[in-house]
């Protein structure tokens, strides 16, 4: 039998954990401050919030850990579902994330980097021609970049994360140290909810909406997984990538948070959400520097959604390139290029549907799936980290994720729990994610009978 053909090894952990970083920091952080403030009207309750969804994410990473330190294979938790469920699941996983869940966050990503370059560039741009267009070359540029091998498209990302942390430090001290804040915005709540209107059942509901907000912020902490082929003693290395990576961005994700409600009352956060074109980050920075600081924002913006849509694009391919060599996808899309060692094919494949989602238009209705098909998945490898342990209790596990079983379970039932209020709060988007999640039993059938022959 021929052997199967591997991906080199050739990322430290250092490189490891900037992807992590890189794939997560991308433009939700900088805009998402305005509805969470509208919807809490508290900034103690909005700085929670981002905590909350940056333990349950942390916990996530863990948890998912284990799996990955016991099965560091292209693809991530599709090699891991194969082992704890069964091919038909493990398919569904990858084929959900080939038709919503990562190529629309790519279209999604450089869709917000090409409307604020346009922004920026002062372009007219009304039936949003130039941002597809931009889009669309961004996708292209970085799929190429990836194409030419991790080294590559993970040296882009080396570059750019220092810039973005060096420049959100900076942006930081920056607000914290104008004479404009104040430490008494950090306990100043609007005057409804002072005064009580907001009730009980109310509050737990806008803290769920905004929640969904947060953890946009937080998504794709598993990519890293993805390319475990590619990491250099990934059974140490995933782990420490995925933990240290997450706890990282968590650390900057609140301090930016906290300086936005340093600077600006919560009133003026919750104004900048009934003008959705104006970003919060940019508004609180022009508070505090003028012109000169909302521009230097707009191009971290640039920045964070350009490194993101470049991890993303590098790490989401190996995916296809898993499900292709198990037979489970175009044979074609399991080639490695013999100079590039890249999922050459798989990363094509992937440009062209990206690009068609932009073009579409449907990305930003498939994006507001992405948080419930995704919980879905973060909930099952947890369930199957427990249904593993007691199936193949004798298994080397080089990393036993820290309080078993008790955080497992606690991130179960916090997936289980979203899941379920989308389906009641949000009906269409959550039966609409599943059905497109369903249209790829026929395609199971089809590379399940190929395989028999």
């Amino acid at each position: 039998m021929k052997p199967v053909a591997k991906l080199a090894r050739v990322l430290s952990l250092p490189s490891a954990i900037v992807l992590v970083g890189s794939v997560m920091v991308g433009s939700g952080v900088f805009k998402k401050v305005a509805p969470m403030a509208d919807a809490l009207q508290s900034p103690s309750l909005i700085l929670l919030c981002w905590l909350l969804a940056g333990l349950v994410s942390l916990s996530g990473a863990l948890t998912n850990a284990e799996m990955a330190g016991m099965f560091p294979n292209s693809g991530g938790e599709y090699v891991y579902y194969q082992k704890v469920y069964n091919r038909f699941f493990a398919f569904i996983y990858g084929w959900s994330n080939f038709t919503v869940v990562k190529t629309a966050a790519i279209s999604a990503l450089a869709h917000i980097f090409a409307q604020s370059l346009v922004g920026l560039l002062f372009l007219e741009d009304e039936a949003g021609f130039w941002a597809n267009t931009i889009a669309s070359l961004l996708i292209i540029l970085l799929s190429l970049a990836s194409y030419r091998g991790v080294q590559f498209a993970g040296g882009i990302s080396w570059v750019l994360s220092c810039v973005i942390l060096v420049t959100i430090i900076g942006l930081s001290i920056a607000g914290f140290s104008s004479p404009r804040g104040s430490f008494a915005n950090l306990s100043h709540n609007s005057a409804a909810f002072d005064a009580g209107a907001i009730e009980g059942m109310v509050l737990v509901k806008a803290m769920f909406i905004a929640s969904l907000g947060a953890f946009w912020g937080y998504d794709g902490w598993n990519n890293i997984a993805f390319v475990g082929e590619e990491i250099r003693n990934p059974q140490r290395n995933l782990p420490l990538a995925l933990g240290l990576g997450t706890l990282i961005v968590m650390g900057l994700y609140l301090l930016l948070n906290t300086m936005y409600v340093y600077v600006l009352p919560i009133e003026n956060l919750m104004a900048l959400s009934q003008t959705p074109g104006r970003i919060a980050a940019v508004e609180v920075i022009r508070h505090v520097s003028g012109s000169t600081g909302a521009t230097l924002v707009s191009v971290l913006i640039l920045c964070t959604t350009f490194n993101a849509t470049n991890s993303s694009i590098l790490t989401s391919a190996r995916i296809y390139y898993a499900m292709a060599r198990d037979g489970l996808f175009f044979r074609s899309v399991s080639r490695i290029h013999p100079r590039f060692q890249s999922p050459s094919v798989a990363i094509v494949w992937q440009a062209v549907w990206a690009v068609a989602l932009v073009w579409s238009g449907t990305f930003d209705q498939l994006t507001d799936m992405l948080v419930f098909a995704s919980f879905i998945f973060y909930g099952a490898t947890a369930l199957g980290v427990m249904l593993f342990r007691r199936s193949q209790p004798d298994v080397p596990r080089p990393y036993r994720v820290i309080g078993y079983p008790v955080l497992p379970i606690v991130f179960c039932l916090f997936c289980l729990t979203l899941v379920v209020i989308t389906l009641i709060e949000q009906p269409r988007e959550a039966l609409m994610g599943l059905g497109l999640m369903a249209t790829g039993i026929p395609f199971y059938g089809f590379w399940y009978r190929q395989n028999r022959r």
